[in-house]
């Protein structure tokens, strides 16, 4: 459980409003109007808005001109809102007049005080000027619920929930020969089945799936008695009359691996129906870890269709708990290079593929612990690769050029354009592929990258939302002209938390055609190797020097709505 954040202090000191501004702003009755004209806005957030000049026109501070000493730099100009006079900031305090405005950046400055200063109707002159000049357009653009917080309650029970747990429960036992945590137990392979096993052990300490399944959210025995729906070729009844689903077999396994029982478990049932639900992918031969990762999650959001035909927030990825847990919305903007143009697309997302990325880059990242590195001028030596430089490379702008040109609405033809990529929602639970089996086209071969990837165990994801993604763009002032629906900046990842703690990493050793997947779990910040059958402690620089595949982290703190039983509290 975590406390509530602190509140913030009683009185913030802001600085007092400039007398001269509004002296200025009492002697006009619509000041700006006039300016509305002369401001020229910036395609692609490549710099700020300013104030639009004539070609042949080169302004200059007639002062630093005729001085015998004039500015050891070119100085930043500004114009005179009253007499439109052009002098630099050095010798503005000498101007009568004591509102102007900056040439280059489209912002007030006062004279008399010698600072910059802010106006909300100028602001909103401005705004109206971009978004007139660079429409942006969203198409499949959710509307994003806001979450309240609300204060973490224990549960407890009522007589009639006391009574049934007296007398329909079973305790588990006190006494253990392993010393491992309640939870740890094997999976027996099946014949090339390690991909199935290191999934399903991911999915096993899931926390936010964990609590679904062990609160008998979906009870397989009451399942089992309800008709199979019409038309649902994932509900499938076998000639025996069993109802196969994958969440009643999910279900069962939780059942089975935290009921303390220490001996491999078999998930024989869940494979047989994972085999009749997933005809194309039934087979011996060893499976893409990560395939079989988004085939289960599809296969469980067909299964619960109750949840699914009950809930009203499809387009959220609330429909099911796969979705209410592992989904997010990917925001996208390509933006013409020729008249800046942006066209928006949300899509939902249940893991974010990246790419390894082995080039040095010299951004420096403290917020997850990555320092920059001092390298020689050396070809063959080349930085390590991170999880955030990897992030860095997927949300980095991408050029679409040649055959790959987007076609912009305002131009009416194919442009190049640019494309950049963001997070407009996180998961409770984030899930990153790592892209290790590289397609040749030329050679018509696949081949492993066998690179080391670093990761933090704490992430902060901050950096990579829409919201810091668009400020670099945009800049402070244009971002809610950005925004979509109105909604404010903290909408765009739905009130949630950016911080995660990492508890679960898929490994791939091994060749292309004969490798091996393993599970390190992180519990009670101690990691657990869970080779199939075998589950042993290993240290943290085991893990660190694995080669991942698959990273699972969870949300530090989870945020429910004030609708739900549940409320603030920390995953464990």
């Amino acid at each position: 459980m975590s406390s509530p954040p602190p509140a913030p202090p009683a009185s913030i000191p802001f600085p007092p409003p400039c007398p001269h501004l509004a002296s200025y702003r009492s002697s006009l009755s619509r000041p700006f109007r006039h300016l509305r004209r002369c401001l020229r806005a910036c395609p692609l957030g490549n710099g700020p808005p300013s104030i639009r000049l004539d070609p042949l026109a080169h302004p200059h501070c007639a002062a630093c001109s005729s001085s015998s000493s004039p500015c050891p730099c070119p100085p930043r100009l500004l114009a005179c809102l009253s007499c439109a006079q052009v002098f630099c900031p050095s010798h503005a305090s000498s101007h009568p007049h004591h509102i102007s405005v900056d040439l280059l950046r489209a912002e007030l400055f006062c004279c008399s005080c010698r600072d910059q200063v802010y106006d909300r109707d100028f602001d909103s002159a401005v705004l109206r000027v971009f978004h007139d000049a660079f429409p942006i357009t969203s198409t499949t653009a959710p509307t994003t619920r806001k979450r309240r917080r609300v204060h973490f309650h224990h549960w407890r029970p009522d007589p009639s929930h006391s009574h049934l747990i007296r007398t329909r429960s079973t305790p588990l036992p006190l006494h253990s020969i392993s010393t491992h945590p309640c939870g740890l137990r094997g999976l027996n392979n099946m014949g090339n089945t390690c991909f199935i096993n290191s999934v399903l052990q991911a999915l096993l300490h899931a926390p936010p799936l964990r609590n679904f399944f062990l609160s008998d959210r979906h009870n397989r025995f009451l399942c089992a008695t309800r008709s199979p729906p019409r038309n649902n070729k994932t509900n499938i009844t076998t000639h025996n009359g069993d109802h196969l689903c994958l969440a009643c077999d999910l279900d069962q396994i939780y059942s089975a691996v935290f009921s303390g029982d220490r001996t491999p478990f078999t998930p024989a049932k869940f494979l047989y129906s994972w085999w009749r639900i997933s005809s194309d992918l039934a087979s011996y031969e060893q499976q893409d870890a990560h395939e079989f990762f988004i085939s289960v999650l599809d296969r469980i959001h067909d299964n619960l269709v109750e949840d699914q035909q009950n809930s009203n927030n499809n387009a959220q990825g609330d429909c099911c708990i796969a979705h209410r847990v592992f989904s997010g919305i990917l925001r996208s903007d390509v933006t013409c290079t020729y008249c800046g143009f942006t066209s928006t697309t949300y899509d939902p997302c249940i893991d974010l593929s990246l790419d390894l990325d082995p080039t040095h880059i010299t951004r420096h990242n403290a917020r997850n612990g990555e320092k920059e590195t001092k390298q020689k001028h050396n070809k063959n030596l080349s930085a390590p690769t991170t999880l955030m430089r990897c992030l860095e490379k997927f949300t980095r702008p991408e050029r679409l050029d040649n055959e790959h040109k987007f076609y912009c609405q305002k131009c009416k033809e194919r442009r190049e354009s640019l494309k950049q990529m963001s997070i407009r929602k996180l998961p409770l639970v984030l899930c990153f592929h790592v892209k290790r089996f590289e397609h040749s086209t030329m050679k018509k071969t696949l081949r492993k990258i066998d690179s080391c990837l670093q990761f933090p165990f704490s992430l902060d994801m901050a950096p990579y939302l829409s919201s810091s993604v668009l400020r670099s763009r945009y800049g402070n002032r244009l971002l809610p002209a950005i925004l979509d629906n109105g909604e404010s900046e903290v909408g765009i990842s739905s009130g949630a938390s950016s911080e995660f703690e990492i508890f679960a990493v898929v490994t791939h050793s091994g060749r292309l055609d004969a490798g091996h997947y393993v599970t390190y779990l992180r519990i009670n910040n101690s990691w657990y190797k869970c080779d199939d059958a075998w589950v042993v402690k290993v240290e943290e620089s085991t893990v660190r020097e694995s080669q991942a595949y698959m990273l699972f982290y969870v949300q530090k703190v989870l945020y429910y709505t004030a609708g739900d039983n549940n409320t603030i509290d920390e995953p464990t």
